[in-house]
């Protein structure tokens, strides 16, 4: 595959949100407000890239028996350096994200990433594969986090967009939403695709 095709493939084709229905605890629990989404996505996106790189880079030098346990390490690594760099210069987002930026360390989406792409490719490869399905992540993220932000609280990144008339649904901020959005969001994603394949 070429770059882009492998871009495209990890960001739509197998995007691991709606097609795998990986790493959704995170994805329904930080999306009540799109900057906290966003943040999280570009959390995942820098995780997901660095690891796959690194993890290319190092793939032929790590004995089988335990490899899984070096990933972790190296997804680990690049987690602490997310959540310190949040911790240092975006104190309130640190705090609003809570444990879920630790918790990008046992994502499924990263870890599937690393033993289903980075140790079978090259380091560049790899690195495009992980900014792809971080990407996608993000990307369903941001989606369910513009209609409970917007439903939820009549405001987009913080700043009012619907008026005073607009009466706020409270089940959007709640978490049973998030199920409902990411599910409407899958439902939408197969129907596109249903009707691609018949073309």
């Amino acid at each position: 595959m070429t770059k882009k095709q492998i871009l495209i493939n990890s960001l739509f084709t197998e995007n691991a949100v709606w097609r795998q229905i990986l790493g959704i605890c995170s994805a329904l629990a930080v999306t009540n407000l799109l900057m906290n989404s966003l943040v999280m996505g570009l959390g995942v996106i820098f995780t997901l890239a660095c690891s796959s790189f690194t993890i290319s880079l190092l793939r032929n030098y790590i004995p089988n028996r335990i490899r899984m346990m070096v990933q972790v390490l190296i997804i680990a690594s690049f987690v602490i350096i997310v959540d310190l760099f949040l911790k240092a210069y975006l104190p309130n987002m640190s705090k609003a994200l809570g444990p879920y930026v630790g918790l990008i360390i046992t994502n499924c989406i990263i870890m599937g990433r690393a033993e289903a792409f980075a140790s079978n490719n090259t380091p560049i490869n790899s690195a495009i594969d992980g900014i792809g399905a971080g990407a996608g992540y993000a990307l369903v993220l941001l989606i369910i986090a513009f209609f409970r932000e917007l439903f939820g609280f009549g405001s987009l990144f913080g700043i009012p967009v619907l008026g005073q008339w607009w009466t706020k649904w409270s089940i959007m901020v709640m978490a049973p939403s998030a199920f409902f959005m990411l599910a409407l969001l899958m439902w939408g994603v197969y129907i596109l695709q249903t009707k691609a394949k018949k073309i």
